[in-house]
């Protein structure tokens, strides 16, 4: 055979390997990453001692949490830890701390993990979309030449732009209360108050529970920088924060999410208008991840619940 020929087979051989490759590349079917609670479930499961882990389920959804004994001269209660949104049980914002620090003072703690964010959650078909304002119509007159009146374009007020959809938040807060009731269930073999400490977003969305007046009875509720990434929901959660029924304790750091310094002030003035007395606001100073802001944390929380039981 002449090398042109076998040149000309060459060239032939690359084209249909080519074309498989392509093919087999394009039939590859879509792999979705790893969720990130599947992950972070892992690595607890790996690295944390294998007698605090204990499996809780909700629904038809397994999910892992974090049991550790009072180790007071006797049991004060049981502390329910619930981290923010994508944050470890574990984080080094204070809860970590609280979930080993509490079991000295007399608290048994159950801390758990939080489910996914479905940044591609969709609102209801029958929920209303809002509709922006129509454009300035002009008249047209086809048999005159000359050109037609406009009519002046109205004032619009815009409102504050949203952060994250309601319809992300509203699935986020339906996964979290499966979990809570869970591990409010499981909270109800221990002895003494049943109190809640959550965190940010998560307090968030249980706070909004809360003001729904839910079946489940707790004793106290500590809310460490609750916020919720919705101007709108975020400004109701100001009238919220005073109108539920567990006792409050609200603590805040003066280096914190921007829409919760900004609303401060406000959640005071709704708790006096509703009088709501057992509601304390608590500000520290500092990194939330400083040993020092962990002790002071602490000692706030404690104090709190000593002063109501």
């Amino acid at each position: 055979m002449s090398i042109g020929k076998q040149f000309k087979a060459l060239q032939l051989i690359s084209l249909v390997y080519g074309t498989l490759l392509t093919m087999s590349a394009q039939a590859v079917d879509f792999i979705a990453p790893t969720p990130w609670s599947t992950i972070s479930s892992n690595d607890l499961s790996r690295l944390m001692p294998q007698d605090e882990l204990k499996q809780l389920l909700a629904g038809d959804t397994e999910f892992l949490s974090l049991y550790r004994q009072h180790m007071g001269a006797q049991q004060r209660g049981v502390v329910l830890i619930i981290p923010d949104w994508q944050h470890l049980p574990i984080n080094n914002n204070g809860l970590n701390f609280l979930r080993t620090q509490l079991n000295d003072l007399g608290y048994a703690t159950i801390a758990i993990t939080v489910p996914d964010i479905d940044w591609q959650a969709a609102p209801p078909a029958d929920e209303s979309e809002t509709t922006e304002p129509a454009a300035t119509k002009q008249a047209t007159n086809s048999g005159n030449s000359e050109p037609s009146a406009v009519t002046p374009t109205p004032v619009v007020h815009v409102d504050a732009i949203d952060h994250m959809s309601n319809a992300i938040i509203d699935n986020y807060k339906l996964n979290l209360i499966a979990r809570f009731n869970a591990l409010y269930q499981s909270a109800l073999d221990e002895d003494g108050r049943i109190v809640v400490i959550a965190q940010g977003a998560s307090a968030g969305v249980l706070l909004e529970h809360y003001g729904e007046y839910p079946n489940t009875n707790i004793d106290a509720f500590v809310s460490l920088s609750s916020y919720l990434p919705n101007s709108k929901r975020n400004q109701q959660l100001n009238a919220i924060i005073s109108t539920i029924s567990p006792p409050l304790l609200d603590i805040y750091y003066n280096i914190d999410n921007p829409d919760l310094l900004l609303s401060v002030a406000d959640r005071k003035r709704w708790v006096k208008r509703h009088s709501k007395y057992d509601y304390r606001q608590r500000e520290l100073f500092g990194l939330r991840s400083e040993p020092e802001q962990h002790e002071r944390l602490t000692k706030e929380v404690d104090g709190f619940l000593r002063r109501l039981f």
